[in-house]
């Protein structure tokens, strides 16, 4: 589904000289079904459209308020060609839903605006019509919009429903791996020798290292006359440390 909003001072539909709709200030919504459309996906087109803030706050503020936040008009008018596809120069709308099943749907589309906007402020054209679209572009301003792309995650969380957000959390959770509280509950941490040892056996297998890597005859000396080696043990360890 594809719809192109303009922020309008007023907008009207004619069909064979006859004016059947007109709005003053607010929004005019040229909207396109295609076939790969969906009740959800028409849901999402009417909360992006009644949301999106093209107007400015009482203080001058831009992109700070919503049609349905100024209490302004909108008219809505069927548009099949926004799913144009050029073959060459030639455009091909083979993309949009047939016109049996897309009335029905626009329809539904109708209907479901008045019930989270007032039903007098929603003005539409007839579908299938040959039609004169009358639109005062106010800024200009134009956007268009576009339902997401099967199995494409809404960008705007505001624009969620409360499962949706619940299963977006879940899935960034997933995506982001264990946390780091997480991975050090998880890692086993090594041992402190000089915990469990205690600091006499530190320092002496420290000692005792040091005594093989610089003096390998006073190592073996240690190992066979400790005794002797115990009185000379001042020395020793000043010399191997200084």
């Amino acid at each position: 589904m594809k719809a192109v909003l303009q922020r309008v001072t007023r907008a009207s539909v004619t069909v064979e000289g006859e004016q059947i709709s007109a709005i003053g200030r607010g929004i005019c919504v040229l909207l396109s079904i295609s076939l790969e459309d969906t009740q959800k996906k028409l849901e999402h087109m009417v909360r992006k459209i009644l949301n999106l803030r093209v107007f400015d706050d009482d203080s001058g503020k831009h992109w700070s308020k919503s049609v349905m936040d100024k209490q302004y008009e909108s008219l809505c008018v069927s548009q099949f060609t926004l799913q144009c596809v050029l073959k060459g120069n030639k455009p091909d709308f083979y993309l949009a839903m047939p016109t049996e099943q897309a009335e029905g749907f626009y329809n539904s589309f109708l209907e479901q605006l008045p019930k989270t906007y007032r039903p007098g402020l929603i003005k539409d054209g007839t579908f299938g019509a040959y039609m004169q679209v009358y639109i005062q572009n106010d800024g200009p301003v134009t956007t268009e919009l576009e339902s997401p792309a099967p199995g494409t995650a809404t960008s705007d969380p505001k624009q969620l429903s409360k499962p949706e957000k619940q299963q977006q959390r879940k899935e960034k959770t997933r995506a982001k791996g264990p946390s780091e509280s997480t991975k050090e509950r998880n890692t086993p941490r090594k041992e402190d020798r000089s915990a469990s040892s205690g600091a006499e056996g530190d320092v002496s297998s420290e000692w005792e290292l040091q005594l093989r890597r610089q003096n390998s005859v006073c190592y073996h000396w240690a190992k066979l006359d400790p005794e002797k080696f115990k009185m000379l043990s001042t020395y020793t360890t000043l010399r191997i440390w200084n």
